[in-house]
């Protein structure tokens, strides 16, 4: 197996993180939060890496996941930047779901010393990554990949080769994107259904029997919105982040989607109107003040 490094130790690097240190992988971890890392390193038998370039040094493999590609693009340059850090031959694994202009731009500037890239993006949420069942959406070289499976086995389940380098945050983008839409257009249905007369949990006992179910409707809704409960598990504003990505790969590549640019602009003013703290599921309650309904149970 070879040596990791993994950066980023957010509420999906860590438990990613985890199930990599219990490997003999001799783990080196760093986190923006320095205390964070030394809390994990202790706890779960790690190196605890005081720079991203001591972090990357040394390792066959660096894994990094964070909100944004951006993130991982500021950790490059400096003398305790990842280029630094890096040697001919080695892989940077990147987790983020990101967007494919700064993935290919990363992805350049790494193969200039003789450094692979792959962007790797996740989905599965925090169960997923607790669980190490991920799904892993990989864009770049095929060979590389297989290089790499080994590790991405370790914490995902499902690794699926999307494409060229940008594709695998291309596909995540575009799931993301249609979560967003599936939360949206359901929660205009159920108040559509509700004012009906119709009760929304005899509503989406039939939906999720029917054509037009989703995930969304099977179990966002039942378990969150319906019982109010409305846990925070992925925020607002990375799912807002994820669909403006989309929108954006769609006019790069000059596909009329105006469901997807108008999804996106709705929810901009979601994350505005809710804060940058709200779970993605409470962009009902923004469509909720927007009708002047409560979809009740």
């Amino acid at each position: 197996m070879p040596t990791v490094a993994f950066l980023g130790l957010g509420a999906i690097g860590a438990p990613m993180a985890r199930h990599l240190a219990a490997q003999p992988l001799g783990l080196r971890v760093w986190n923006r939060t320095s205390s964070r890392a030394a809390a994990f390193a202790a706890a779960h038998g790690a190196v605890h890496a005081m720079t991203p370039a001591d972090a990357a040094r040394g390792a066959d493999v660096v894994i990094t996941c964070f909100p944004v590609s951006g993130d991982v693009e500021s950790l490059l340059d400096g003398p305790d930047g990842l280029l630094t850090g890096l040697g001919a031959g080695s892989v940077l694994v990147d987790c983020t779901s990101g967007d494919p202009a700064t993935s290919t731009r990363i992805a350049a500037r790494l193969a200039a010393q003789q450094v692979g890239f792959l962007d790797c993006p996740v989905s599965g949420g925090v169960v997923g990554a607790e669980a190490g069942t991920l799904t892993i959406m990989v864009g770049g070289d095929a060979a590389l990949l297989e290089r790499v499976r080994p590790v991405l086995e370790v914490f995902g389940k499902k690794i699926v080769h999307c494409g060229a380098i940008g594709a695998g945050d291309a596909v995540k983008a575009v799931n993301n994107a249609l979560l967003a839409l599936h939360l949206w257009s359901t929660a205009e249905g159920l108040m559509t259904l509700q004012r009906a007369g119709v009760a929304p949990a005899v509503a989406l006992d039939v939906i999720n029997t029917s054509s037009g179910r989703s995930n969304a409707s099977m179990n966002l809704f039942p378990e969150r919105v319906l019982t109010r409960a409305f846990p925070r598990t992925f925020r607002l504003a990375l799912l807002d982040k994820d669909v403006g990505i989309a929108a954006q790969v769609a006019r790069e590549q000059r596909v009329p989607a105006p469901l997807l640019q108008l999804t996106a602009e709705f929810f901009t003013a979601a994350r505005s109107a809710l804060g940058e703290e709200a779970d993605h599921v409470e962009v009902v309650r923004f469509i909720e003040q927007l009708a002047g309904t409560e979809i009740s149970a």
